[in-house]
């Protein structure tokens, strides 16, 4: 009986180290995919910022384009 003891013990700690390896394995992957993840969500955000800024810029350009347009037209009136 003793050694029907021992063979289920042996087979706990080897059902245990092997959960516990998997259970590690499985977070330390996890982590680099979230980290992946951060890294993407981060590039996206820098372009939607840079996006932002270039509207405006594009925005401000039309608004001078707008202004030289009036007054080349006041020229061509004479006024």
């Amino acid at each position: 009986m003793t050694a029907q003891i021992i063979v289920a013990l042996i087979g706990l700690i080897g059902s245990a180290v092997g959960s516990l390896c998997g259970i590690l394995i499985n977070t330390k992957l996890s982590n680099y995919r979230i980290g992946e993840l951060e890294k993407k969500v981060d590039k996206h955000n820098n372009l939607i910022e840079r996006m932002y800024k270039l509207e405006e810029r594009a925005d401000v350009a039309e608004e001078k384009i707008k202004v030289a347009n009036n007054r080349i037209a006041d020229l061509e009136r004479g006024d």
